[in-house]
């Protein structure tokens, strides 16, 4: 039996959509497009990386990366976002999403301008600073995911709340595709500026010196959306639904509220309290009522996390060996330094552009019409068809009067992650938990997602090289090549839309339904002398 509900949650769940649900959108979601581009934005510079640091004199091909230096530039801001994650999301519940929220953005600006302040010129300092930087800002970013969906999620009202979680979400589309630009424009005007041939026609004259700026402009570019966005921050008033279900604060939550909705909200101060003394919904993450109440939810959303960041971030992270190997990025002999970071830039802003971005906001469009449960689950089929799609007939893709029909396919995979559960499993962990443990779960859920992603970058870097060791990367084994690889991914995809109908449908109702904290247990609510129905 359902309690009745709070009036200032009832008043943002049947709240009209109004200009603080995009001002909290714009707020939340520049976050979210900081994240992106600084997750992305390095894959665009590990070849330059490699050439400028790496390059031995008569070698055939430019300098790479080695295997361990590489997997530790792409892959340590995902240990620090997941870190982040656990760790932001935890302290989001204890001291308000508010509080917390202003010291990832901190954490996110400094790390970003650090990261292309590497010190020395010595290749092992370089790539240690670089690295110990990406760290702290993944652990910024990491508490970025569960804070800006918990903050959305908890504003939001019920008829649009998908939608709204999801455009935060969709700003990740944006960001990756400022990562490509501003390195489109950065290494376009270097290569005007200090015109540099081949590597083939000159080694050493191929990588300019000017070189070292580029990657470290592209890096820092990243704290400036941040640092616009502090102010606002730091302005929003906290959750109503933090404020009233853990803090205990009715005046506050309705004064907050009242200004923001600009209606009149009455406190309701003797029902906070009545809910405050209620032990039912007192329970914490590791006890047995949560198990049964929660446990196969979070289950579910943490399973189809990890596994659809396994198969999104591999693809994402490893897209420029992907296009080289079809032959739509030239050999790197053919090309100068500064040139290859355009064309890797190119080609990652031409998915962006074409089914990245298109893919968020078909979700924005269709989430709150055709709910949550029926996008993962058709995002992850139809992933899991290209995929297959790509791999079997690999050797076709390869040939050169198909390869723009690979890159369609390959897109379209993009498309459907984005149109499917890259969103989705984003927005639902937000919405199925009870307040009190909203964050936390999201973080956790995250989490799992950023070890799936971990999984993806680092296997990926092995699996993808050719089973030829005589066209391995310098430094790597032998691996399963690409097309194995993909079959390996379709794999992973199919699981995630099998472990998909452990999740439930949020669509229409209010947070307090789908966590049961309106819940009256008719056995307690019912009277000693009374016999109860078996």
């Amino acid at each position: 039996m359902a309690r009745e509900q709070l009036q200032v949650l009832n008043a943002l769940d049947m709240a009209k959509t109004q200009l603080y649900h995009f001002t909290a959108i714009v707020i939340a979601g520049m976050g979210f497009f900081t994240d992106a581009y600084d997750l992305f934005a390095i894959s665009l510079v590990t070849k330059l990386l490699g050439r400028i640091y790496y390059h031995r004199d008569g070698a055939l091909k430019p300098g790479t990366l080695p295997p361990s230096v590489n997997s530790s530039v792409t892959g340590v801001a995902l240990v620090g976002t997941l870190t982040g994650q656990l760790f932001f999301g935890w302290l989001g519940d204890k001291m308000g999403r508010k509080k917390v929220y202003g010291m990832t953005l901190a954490v996110m600006v400094i790390c970003s301008l650090a990261s292309g302040l590497s010190f020395g010129s010595e290749r092992t300092s370089v790539m240690a600073v670089l690295c110990f930087f990406r760290f702290w800002l993944g652990f910024g970013i990491g508490g970025d995911y569960p804070l800006s969906a918990t903050i959305m999620s908890e504003y939001a009202n019920k008829k649009t709340r998908g939608a709204f979680i999801a455009a935060v979400f969709a700003m990740q589309g944006f960001g990756i595709l400022a990562s490509g630009i501003v390195a489109l424009v950065v290494s376009a005007s270097f290569d005007h500026a200090f015109s540099a041939p081949a590597y083939a026609t000159d080694a050493l004259a191929s990588t300019p010196i000017q070189a070292d700026y580029v990657w470290r402009i592209i890096l820092m570019f990243g704290a400036i959306p941040a640092a616009l966005t502090y102010y606002w921050r730091m302005k929003m008033p906290e959750t109503a639904r933090y404020t009233a279900l853990v803090a205990k604060n009715a005046k506050q939550a309705a004064s907050d509220m009242a200004r923001v909705l600009q209606v009149d909200i009455e406190a309701e101060e003797q029902k906070v309290e009545n809910i405050a003394q209620d032990t039912r919904n007192s329970f914490g993450l590791f006890s047995k009522q949560f198990l049964r109440r929660h446990g196969l939810h979070l289950l579910g959303t943490t399973s189809t996390w990890f596994l659809l960041d396994i198969a999104f971030y591999s693809q994402n992270l490893f897209q420029k060996d992907v296009f080289t190997a079809i032959g739509w990025i030239p050999p790197a002999a053919t090309m100068n330094a500064i040139g290859e970071v355009f064309r890797v830039a190119r080609a990652q802003t031409l998915i962006a552009l074409c089914s990245t971005v298109p893919g968020y906001w078909f979700t924005v469009a269709f989430i709150d019409v055709i709910g949550r449960f029926a996008i993962q689950l058709m995002g992850f089929f139809f992933m899991t068809v290209f995929m297959f799609a790509l791999a079997i007939p690999y050797h076709h893709w390869t040939l050169h009067d198909n390869r723009l029909g690979f890159i369609i396919m390959y897109s379209l995979t993009f498309f459907f992650a984005n149109f499917g559960p890259n969103a989705t499993t984003f927005v639902v962990p937000a919405e199925i938990f009870p307040a009190r443990l909203r964050s936390t779960c999201h973080g956790i859920s995250a989490a799992a997602g950023k070890a799936g992603a971990i999984v993806g970058a680092y296997g990926f870097l092995y699996a993808s090289q050719s089973r030829d060791p005589k066209k391995t990367d310098a430094g790597y084994p032998p691996g399963i090549g690409i097309k194995n690889s993909l079959i390996v991914l379709g794999v992973i995809n199919f699981l995630g839309m099998v472990f998909t109908f452990l999740v439930p449908e949020p669509n229409g109702k209010s947070l307090e339904e789908l966590s049961g904290e309106n819940e009256e247990d008719e056995v307690e609510a019912t009277p000693a002398n009374q016999t109860v129905p078996v």
